[in-house]
């Protein structure tokens, strides 16, 4: 949206909204700007839960660097639960996923384990992050 249609969305005037965006940009609370691409317009896309041997602090950084050169891997969390890494993958169709699956994803640095789960339907697509989510104050805005 415009910075005019911003303003006059939260009440402010021109000038002082832009600096406030700005603000928000140098202060890395506003990381970028993207594109919103349909699901279904990008293929395959999968949910991988990783459980990784050993937990030391070498062996997650040795991980984490790998995955940075799957561009296939959009992207990955650290997690608690059953799993220890929560990756999002995106193919171009099953045939895609299971050579990667095969080829790339199994022989990631630590891997003890991997469950894959397949997306059918978006139900409720990220639209972004409720403001107060990550602590920013009405004042901040």
């Amino acid at each position: 949206m415009s910075n005019a249609e911003l303003s006059q969305r939260v009440g402010m005037s021109c000038s002082p909204c832009w600096r406030r965006v700005k603000r928000l940009e140098e202060d890395e609370i506003i990381l970028g700007y993207r594109a919103s691409l349909s699901p279904s317009a990008l293929g395959l896309i999968a949910f991988v839960s990783v459980k990784i041997g050993a937990h030391s602090d070498d062996e997650a950084e040795a991980f984490g660097r790998a995955l940075q050169d799957v561009p296939e891997i959009v992207a990955c969390y650290s997690i608690t639960g059953a799993a220890d890494f929560l990756l999002q993958i995106v193919t171009a169709d099953l045939e895609s996923y299971a050579m990667l699956s095969a080829k790339v994803l199994r022989r990631l640095p630590g891997i003890k384990e991997m469950n894959s789960s397949l997306m059918l339907n978006e139900v409720k697509a990220f639209k972004g992050f409720p403001i107060q989510a990550g602590g920013v104050s009405r004042s901040q805005r």
